[in-house]
């Protein structure tokens, strides 16, 4: 099946991060690549699975000072580095396509820059195809399932590089 809008097959990695070092291992690795810096990563997962986390780890490893927050009630955080704009989402709460339109998220998602959205699911048909979707999963012993999607050839050099960089087990 080739993804959406990008005429590329989609390429699955697992890993298993057995601790928080690993997540902030992998999110140094990823912080590493220059192609990082006009990606689409959606982050997917339950409630506590570690999405919040891998995006904390990765924001400091790009240099990202001062408080990270959780854009869970704002929906949107963004951040400003010399040469950089990352735009942190969460659409938890998003529950009208309108508030989509109204808050001019396609305006973001075509200025250039990083956008790592949380909850992808619940803008459905409005986000464009993620370069890399990271979906985290909870195994009983508190590791994490760590599945990796690359749906373009940006989010190939993302997953091949990340991980071969010491980014998963």
């Amino acid at each position: 099946m080739v993804s959406e809008g990008r005429g590329h097959p989609p390429i699955v990695k697992s890993l298993v991060w057995t601790d928080e070092a690993a997540t902030q291992t992998f999110a140094t690795a990823l912080a590493d690549q220059p192609g990082l810096r006009q990606a689409v990563i959606e982050l997917r997962g339950e409630l506590g699975a570690g999405k919040t986390t891998l995006v904390r780890h990765l924001l400091r490893a790009l240099g990202v000072q001062g408080r990270i927050k959780s854009p869970t009630y704002a929906v949107v955080e963004p951040y400003e580095l010399p040469g950089l704009c990352i735009w942190h989402f969460d659409f938890y709460r998003l529950s009208d396509p309108r508030e989509w339109e109204d808050a001019g998220f396609r305006d973001i998602f075509a200025s250039p820059g990083l956008k790592l959205a949380e909850w992808p699911d619940k803008a459905a048909g409005y986000m464009p195809v993620a370069d890399l979707v990271i979906k985290l999963t909870v195994r009983d012993d508190e590791t994490r399932d760590v599945c990796l999607t690359a749906n373009s050839p940006l989010g190939t050099s993302l997953l091949a590089a990340a991980t071969a960089s010491g980014g998963g087990a």
